[in-house]
């Protein structure tokens, strides 16, 4: 089983336009939800492959109940800690003509003190039973900027592999004990750290140097059409997928994580687990709805990845 944990998850409702024209009145040609919240949608992702996986998370109020009928829908087990309050939503506006994805967060949950503890205690309860833990997304206001850095001490005493999606404070906080795999996109990485780079090879330098000061086991970056870069103790690792025509690329990372983790699960080494990344990633972006992949398309871009060893 995968377990999955979402700081802060949101239903993901998804507008198709044609075209975003800021200060006009546009109308929408048709509307969808989704569920959102990155590891929740780790989650979706793994029942492409009808994979185990339980969803911990907060919910609340009306969209709080759409949100569990949408992990039903999927055949996601989960436990939701309900709050008073309401899930929040993010307006996903997919805009046909240009191919291009925006997004608007409205609304707040925020985490009362008892909350924390109900998931902390849920979370520990769950562990014996999980094969990996992804543990991705933005701390909801309420929620002690140490959370991840508890997430991997449980998972570390537990025993159990951790991957952690985030940036930010709540990365830096964790990493006196590091995470198995720490996966961020390479703008956050950047942000995370104080860095930039002007080049792929650069990008490699400077994560090469983060991954050794901070003891980090494995170091993903998801850096768009340039591929995933990869630093991990089987080598530096480059996979790339052939470029799609995005429908929604909402989700495509949170895709990436549940690769990896399931294949890593099966005892694959890592550029097996990067090629199923780098593929479920491509394919993700197919599809309306957010982290929604269709098995065919995973399987048909697979042997189209090109896994490099840097």
């Amino acid at each position: 089983m995968i377990l999955t944990v979402t700081p802060n998850a949101a239903v993901d409702r998804v507008i198709f336009i044609d075209e975003f024209q800021p200060g006009t009145a546009m109308r929408a040609t048709r509307m969808i939800h989704s569920v959102g919240g990155k590891g929740c949608d780790s989650s979706v992702a793994l029942r492409t492959f009808e994979i185990d996986t339980l969803a911990l998370t907060f919910v609340a109020g009306p969209h709080g109940k759409l949100l569990a009928s949408l992990l039903d829908n999927y055949g996601i087990r989960h436990d939701l800690i309900w709050l008073e309050g309401d899930t929040r939503i993010v307006h996903v506006f997919l805009e046909t003509k240009h191919h291009r994805t925006s997004l608007v967060t409205a609304g707040t949950l925020p985490i009362p003190p008892a909350g924390f503890a109900q998931l902390v205690e849920r979370y520990q309860h769950h562990l014996p039973q999980a094969d990996w833990v992804v543990a991705a997304g933005s701390l909801a206001p309420g929620l002690p900027p140490t959370f991840y850095q508890t997430m991997v001490e449980l998972a570390r005493a537990a025993q159990v592999p951790i991957l952690i999606d985030a940036f930010g404070p709540p990365v830096l906080a964790a990493l006196s004990t590091p995470p198995d795999i720490l996966k961020v996109n390479q703008v956050e990485f950047e942000k995370t750290f104080g860095l930039s780079a002007n080049s792929l090879a650069e990008l490699q330098i400077l994560a090469q140097a983060v991954r050794e000061r901070e003891k980090l086991p494995a170091l993903v970056l998801t850096c768009g059409e340039a591929g995933i870069l990869a630093l991990t103790p089987e080598g530096v690792f480059l996979a790339t997928a052939p470029l799609q025509q995005a429908v929604n690329t909402a989700g495509a990372g949170d895709t990436a994580s549940a690769m990896l983790a399931w294949r890593l699960s099966l005892g694959e080494g890592w550029p097996e687990a990067l090629r199923w990344a780098a593929a479920g990633g491509a394919a993700c972006v197919l599809t309306e709805g957010t982290a929604d992949s269709r098995r065919p398309d995973i399987e048909r871009l697979l042997p189209q990845v090109e896994v490099q060893q840097l």
